[in-house]
């Protein structure tokens, strides 16, 4: 065995199925060892989107995802999908190819400090110096990146240490770090203290955030919610925790929520913050959290309890330990009158829309859309005007939502979708762009093509980079600035070149009959929304 034997072998061992990625020469020893495992591996056709289709598999499936890439430009184009998955805590690790050990430094070809470029988006990085070494790294690797607040580590491997023998094989059975022991039990005095507020509180609120879905604790939300009658409302990282059309849930908050989402969180006198870190897409004030409340802030990592907003009671912990242990407090009444009061603003706050009858409206379409998917369907939002439209008005039955949140990266649905579709064939997996960010990634419909990952893609179209087009238009007072997108594809003779079946959608009449046709396709297609220019989120 060589150094990239071992590496292959131990993914074997962490029941690693697939890798996404960019082979070159200083990746090659790893990719011809992979030859001989039963490890799928998946040739994406940009290094940054395989770390977004890893992200896609874990947050579908709940499995670490791999990518492995080249050194140098392969490496740094990877850095973007790194940053994407450390803004939304998604566990991944993270293999790159490097020169030479006895090269490095000498600025020869392909050489890129990785370690040092992604020192602020990683959980942990490595650079192998021993063969021996390796089963050791990637057993901690697995750790790091699946436990705590969940993130990216990075493993960078020089091709002389993937040539190199290796004495022995043996793989850890456990991890030591000294330095490194994630809290998962809350404290049972904390605890306690929560108690105690859920029993006197008459308005309580618990903020759901995208920790809930990492931290695989939907189950525990929704029972809880219900067993003490707690209204929910999501971040945006949140939108899934709870379905959509559940009687307990209001909706998400934030700059770009629904209103009587954030009313109920300025009014309630008890709010639990869960899994979510109080950044400005969500909280844009901040004092809100804390005025005439208690605020219960929950997470795994302690650095983010405390850090935009002062708690009354901070909990550190794993949510779903804490949601479990929460069951055991003493409950009050139902809280009919506080319902009551947020069903009212549901209905009285519910945004209107004037939408030009000759375009799609793309709040009517996602509704229609997301209202005819199965129910386990998994929907990937990009970023831009079309995830706010997908955050705002797509409904989650029992399926999941994807999207870039903190670092709010275009391009990344397609991928995200790949990964998640690989990781459940069975469901329906739709991504949903706008024609800015679709092309950014739509060299990936030849890896759906090559791959057979039948997920699914929609295009709203609207010739305009949406999100800044409207930012010009309220600040420079419509001073377009780089925005026009005159010269894109013509998405049906793209889809023809991709061999994909092609719908457009221009005509309101009409849209329902096709959105039926699109989902009803076995095969992975394209749909273009022809949606107003001009219209705003």
């Amino acid at each position: 065995m060589n150094g990239a034997d071992v590496l292959v072998k131990c993914l074997q061992e962490e029941k690693v199925e697939v890798v996404f990625g960019y082979p070159g020469v200083a990746i090659a020893p790893f990719y011809n060892s992979i030859l001989d495992s039963q490890i799928e591996t998946v040739l994406v056709r940009t290094e940054q989107n395989a770390a977004h289709a890893a992200s896609g598999m874990f947050r579908v499936s709940g499995k670490v995802g791999v990518c492995a890439v080249t050194s140098g430009p392969g490496a740094t184009n990877l850095i973007t999908g790194i940053a994407t998955a450390f803004a939304d805590s998604i566990p991944m690790v993270c293999i790159t190819g490097q020169v030479s050990s006895d090269l490095l430094g000498s600025d020869v070809f392909q050489e890129a400090d990785i370690t040092g470029a992604v020192e602020s988006f990683v959980k942990y990085s490595y650079l192998v110096r021993d063969v021996e070494d390796i089963p050791r790294i990637m057993k901690e690797a697995f750790y790091i990146a699946n436990s705590g607040r969940r993130g990216p580590v990075l493993v960078d491997v020089p091709i002389d240490i993937q040539n190199a023998p290796v004495k022995s094989f043996k793989y850890p059975e456990s991890v030591r770090l000294r330095t490194y022991k994630p809290t998962i039990k809350g404290n049972a005095a904390q605890l306690k203290k929560v108690g105690a507020e859920l029993l006197k509180a008459k308005r309580p609120l618990i903020v759901a955030g995208g920790g809930v879905l990492i931290g695989r604790a939907r189950k525990e939300l929704l029972k809880f919610s219900h067993a003490f009658s707690i209204p929910v409302v999501t971040t945006m990282m949140g939108k899934g925790a709870m379905p959509t059309g559940d009687e307990l849930y209001y909706g998400m908050i934030g700059n770009n929520g629904h209103p009587y989402a954030n009313r109920a969180m300025k009014e309630c006198d008890l709010l639990l913050m869960v899994g979510a870190r109080v950044a400005d897409r969500s909280v844009n004030q901040p004092d809100i959290t804390v005025t005439n409340k208690v605020l219960v802030h929950i997470d795994v990592d302690p650095a983010e309890i405390g850090k935009n907003v002062g708690p009354h009671i901070p909990l550190v912990g794993d949510c779903r330990a804490i949601f479990n242990d929460l069951m055991d407090a003493e409950r009050c009444g139902g809280h009919e009158d506080w319902i009551r009061m947020l069903d009212g603003w549901k209905v009285e706050m519910e945004p209107k829309r004037n939408p030009d009858p000759n375009y799609i409206d793309p709040a009517a379409f996602v509704r229609e859309l997301t209202k005819k998917l199965p129910e386990k369907a998994i929907y990937v939002a990009d970023v831009g005007q079309n995830q706010i439209w997908s955050c705002r008005y797509a409904r989650i039955k029992g399926g999941d939502f994807l999207t870039s949140g903190g670092m709010g990266t275009m391009g990344y649905s397609i991928p995200a979708a790949m990964g998640a579709k690989y990781a459940h064939s069975d469901r329906e997996v739709i991504a949903v762009c706008g024609d800015g960010s679709f092309q950014m990634s739509m060299m990936e419909l030849a890896t759906m093509r090559q791959h057979g990952l039948k997920s699914k893609v929609i295009v709203l179209k609207n010739d305009y980079l949406g999100m800044v087009r409207q930012y010009q238009h309220f600040t420079y007072e419509d001073r377009y600035s780089v925005v026009d997108l005159s010269g894109s594809p013509d998405l049906e003779k793209l889809a023809a070149a991709y061999e994909m079946p092609f719908f457009r959608v221009s005509d309101p009449a009409k849209m329902s009959e096709q959105i039926d046709a699109f989902i009803a396709s076995d095969d992975a297609c394209l749909m273009e929304v022809v949606i107003d220019p001009m219209d705003l989120v």
